[in-house]
């Protein structure tokens, strides 16, 4: 359970610039990784999600992962620069920080450290994620129907562990409790929607989790991975993998009350957004997210762009705005299954 990260192959998973609907280069790379290893199979499904398996076993351990990013700017000389315990994304030719697409890169590594550890595994990389999930609302369930849980990596932070997306349970009482998440660091939350969702939407039958991997300030230039925290993270996920061998069954019941979720932080990560691309709309943004945000409405989506508005245009107004010597102010111009 103790080995690291191979952190130069996830500077190399950084590197490559996939945002949604632009994911082949990240296919072909991880193709092309995964078939250098011993006894790994490949297959694609019609809507060109990727899996891979390896091995012979009545059950597997399965861990998802989805191959885009937010983050459209990726400069020609953009580098994974990693400190002692920080990676972030930088261009000299530009002098400026770029986000990395640890959203979800680090839950790809996670995915390929276990698939080359583990002698019996399945792990499924899915496209488009971050615009409505997808990849994942056109997965080949059969693919699930031998395995024990299904985990997904794709959670901002270091401690959160989400058993419940819109106050629909994702997963038996008796995995929570096999797992021992407080032991490993990680607390129960709720949490927007992600492709373990959309699966078990879907009718996936068994229980599935998403964790915190290390990133932060994710769907922006400024987000940053935490070497100790995505670490921690995969030990939690070896855990799992190599202490919790039954199959852990879950349907998705009548459980759904009120919808629970944090206001703040939903409002925030659409902020993110916006700063990413300026352009889009209200009505942009509905159609693009409205499927990770179901519980917000048009009018919702309309009054947090009017805020954003106005908070960002006070902020470039005083950016902007000097002082002549009378005080008066002025305007500087100048496989198929």
């Amino acid at each position: 359970m103790n080995k690291t990260i191979d952190w130069r192959l996830l500077k190399k998973l950084y590197a490559i610039h996939s945002p949604s609907g632009k994911e082949d280069k990240m296919i072909a790379v991880l193709v092309s990784y995964l078939k250098s290893l011993p006894g790994v199979k490949l297959g694609k499904d019609s809507y060109g999600n990727l899996y891979a398996w390896k091995g012979e076993s009545e059950s597997y351990p399965c861990i998802v992962a989805h191959l885009d990013q937010v983050q459209r700017n990726h400069p020609r000389d953009f580098r994974a620069i990693e400190t002692r315990d920080i990676i972030f994304g930088y261009s000299a030719k530009e002098h400026s920080i770029f986000g990395l697409g640890a959203d979800d890169k680090n839950g790809i590594i996670i995915c390929l450290e276990a698939i080359k550890k583990y002698d019996c595994m399945k792990i499924v990389f899915f496209k488009e994620e971050e615009t409505g999930c997808h990849g994942s609302s056109r997965a080949e369930m059969k693919f699930f129907e031998d395995c024990r849980y299904v985990i997904q990596c794709d959670r901002r932070g270091n401690s959160d562990l989400i058993t419940n997306i819109g106050c629909s349970d994702l997963c038996s009482e008796k995995f929570i409790q096999d797992i021992d998440p407080e032991k490993w660091g990680y607390k129960e939350e709720t949490g927007m929607m992600t492709d373990v969702e959309a699966l078990k939407e879907r009718g996936l039958s068994v229980s599935a989790i998403n964790m915190s991997c290390g990133y932060y300030n994710p769907h922006t230039d400024e987000e940053i991975t935490v070497k100790r925290d995505l670490e921690k993270c995969w030990k939690f996920v070896q855990h799992i993998i190599e202490d919790c061998t039954e199959t852990y069954p879950h349907e998705v019941g009548d459980n759904e009350g009120c919808f629970n979720y944090d206001e703040w932080e939903i409002e925030e990560e659409i902020h993110s957004i916006i700063q990413q691309d300026p352009t889009m709309t209200a009505s942009d943004l509905y159609d693009m997210y409205q499927t990770n945000f179901p519980m917000l409405r048009l009018e919702d989506f309309e009054r947090i762009v009017a805020e954003h508005q106005l908070w960002y245009d006070d902020e470039e107004e005083t950016l902007t705005q000097t002082f002549k010597p009378d005080g008066k102010e002025t305007d500087k111009e100048d496989f198929i299954f």
